[in-house]
């Protein structure tokens, strides 16, 4: 059973920083893609940023040069660098792993998440 559990979220004052972390455990052989998504209240779950095993990534315009994404495959970990945060960056995070194979039997497992960490920006 693959678990996803965030940390670093937090209240932080316009222009701030915040460093979020997710870690994958379980029975992992490999992770295809992590990712990042958030949801403010009111409004759908968005794309953040996403990285591949390979080190592909892609961003939301809204975050482009403000946020960095990056991993560590053997720790089966992402990490979200949030800078110049905005109070229009206030949601809740949410991991997001998916393709992944379970060593314990080869399965491909697809779209799984974590259980979220609150981002608040004050102005």
């Amino acid at each position: 059973q693959v678990q996803l559990v965030e940390s670093g979220g937090g209240l932080v004052q316009a222009g701030g920083s915040l460093r979020l972390s997710c870690a994958a455990s379980g029975s992992i052989f490999s992770i295809n893609t992590m990712g990042w998504y958030r949801q403010a209240p009111g409004k759908q779950r968005e794309l953040v940023a996403t990285i591949t095993s390979g080190g592909s990534t892609n961003y939301a315009d809204s975050v482009k040069g403000r946020f960095t994404i990056s991993r560590d495959n053997a720790k089966n970990t992402v990490y979200l660098q949030m800078n110049s945060l905005k109070p229009e960056d206030t949601a809740v995070y949410y991991c997001n792993a998916d393709q992944i194979i379970d060593r314990s039997n080869w399965h491909l497992g697809y779209d799984y998440w974590g259980q979220g960490t609150q981002v608040t920006v004050s102005s």
